[in-house]
């Protein structure tokens, strides 16, 4: 059920952080998606997720200036994700498909609450979580006896379906009711809307694979076949005519944080 007399109650600053959080989020892809492209085409590079894209951040001359950016880039992302849960500034609703997109946006906001956490626990120089953490937290709830493989079965299964939704929404060019057209040029426009139905289909492809290999660790009561990003693009990368399709979603995954930026400057944000 919809409800517009709670349209526009988001602050000018939270409009502003929320900017810098879509900023950060595409500058995190735009790492993951040019390592991976320098791998596609034999120039090193590797894959990654947004773990090894902040250690590359990390790596760079003034690492820890950057990493505070990118900390505060992540938490301004992830409160913007639990205004969008809790406080529904655009007005989703309290139907099912509103209450989804809604938990949707929690899950978001935790995961990357989770990776400002990460940071600032690296410029306190204790360290973030290790490559094995995602098996390790598989294998803990997998070990509640019957109803743990079935819940990890669950997650993948939800994970499968954001991929598709993603891909779907790409195709719809559903994101475009988002964007303040009025403010763009034609030329920046279609960048737009290539970059984001590339983008957006190459993350699904992504979720998707990430959502397959949860029901396989489900099935096979294997925590090892869990896999992140960057293992979802090494699998790509893995397979007949890899280096081509790993370059393709890696161009993909370039495009999306295009299209993350294009969110930063021109997305509708009630305020």
């Amino acid at each position: 059920m919809h409800n517009p007399a709670k349209m526009n109650d988001t602050p000018k600053w939270l409009e502003k952080l929320a900017r810098v959080g879509f900023a950060t989020k595409g500058t995190l892809y735009a790492i993951i998606g040019v390592l991976a492209l320098m791998t596609a085409i034999g120039e090193g590079g590797q894959t990654g997720g947004s773990s090894d894209a902040i250690q590359k951040i990390a790596q760079q001359p003034f690492g820890k200036a950057l990493l505070v950016l990118t900390a505060i880039g992540l938490f301004a992302y992830a409160l913007w994700r639990f205004v969008q849960s809790a406080m529904d500034p655009e007005n989703e609703g309290t139907d099912g498909k509103g209450v989804a997109k809604r938990i949707g946006y929690g899950v978001s906001g935790l995961m990357h609450a989770f990776l400002g956490v990460n940071v600032v626990q690296m410029l306190m120089g204790s360290g973030g979580s290790g490559g094995g953490s995602k098996q390790t937290y598989v294998a803990k709830i997998m070990a509640i006896d019957t109803v743990g493989p079935i819940l990890i079965g669950l997650l993948g299964a939800i994970v499968v379906g954001v991929g598709i939704y993603q891909i779907t929404k790409a195709w719809k060019v559903k994101f475009a009711e988002k964007l303040k057209t009025g403010e763009m040029s034609r030329k920046v426009q279609e960048v737009a809307i290539k970059a984001g139905r590339a983008g957006l289909t190459a993350r699904g492809i992504v979720f998707g694979i990430i959502g397959g290999f949860l029901v396989k660790a489900a099935i096979t009561h294997n925590p090892g076949q869990t896999k992140g990003v960057g293992e979802a693009l090494a699998e790509i990368g893995s397979q007949s005519y890899g280096a081509i399709l790993l370059g393709l979603v890696a161009a993909g995954l370039v495009a999306y944080a295009v299209h993350q930026f294009v969110f930063a400057r021109y997305r509708k944000i009630p305020a």
